[in-house]
């Protein structure tokens, strides 16, 4: 995998903060590769949840789970991320991870939107477990939305620092609005 990629760097992170047998959220799934990713992480005894409002990326991940022999290790649930509480109880997940944005090959006019996300994101915080992390990547520029991208930090900025702890990174000498890993630990 190319290591200057904001999903590599995602990754490591939360591979750094999970365990076996955990409870994971993929809340944007799209091709499923994160989904993937996490099912590896739960193994046999963990479990991950995972959401998109597009019939594809439920069709894509799930034939991917399936080649891998994963497919019993996810929930998958077409919905948007802003309904996770339906699905997941507080207090429940280990990890949550976000790709904000458009299906990576998908209808541009499809993608996240500032008000879902951020709902999304403060339903998350109340699912993560104490000590569980967030994962956001945050896609701007072009078509996809520098307004939700703004709006997203501007929320974390106010998040209680007793609570949690925010780490913004940048891709600081790329040009044409490079994506944005932020991850969020709650205390």
């Amino acid at each position: 995998m190319n290591q200057s990629q904001i999903t590599y760097w995602c990754h490591e992170v939360i591979r750094s903060q999970s365990r076996q047998g955990g409870y994971y959220i993929d809340a944007t799934m799209g091709n499923g590769n994160d989904t993937l990713f996490l099912c590896e992480l739960a193994g046999d005894d963990g479990h991950v949840l995972a959401f998109d409002i597009q019939e594809e990326a439920l069709c894509t991940t799930r034939e991917l789970l399936q080649s891998h022999g994963y497919e019993k290790r996810a929930t998958l649930v077409k919905d948007g991320h802003e309904h996770m509480d339906r699905y997941a109880e507080q207090e429940l997940a280990d990890v949550i991870c976000f790709n904000f944005g458009y299906l990576p090959g998908g209808d541009h006019e499809i993608a996240t939107k500032l008000q879902t996300s951020i709902v999304a994101v403060e339903k998350g915080l109340q699912i993560l477990k104490s000590s569980g992390m967030m994962s956001l990547c945050i896609y701007s520029g072009g078509d996809t939305g520098f307004e939700e991208k703004e709006g997203i930090l501007t929320y974390l900025k106010e998040l209680p620092a007793k609570k949690y702890t925010v780490i913004v990174n940048e891709y600081y000498n790329r040009g044409n609005h490079p994506p944005m890993p932020v991850f969020i630990f709650k205390k």
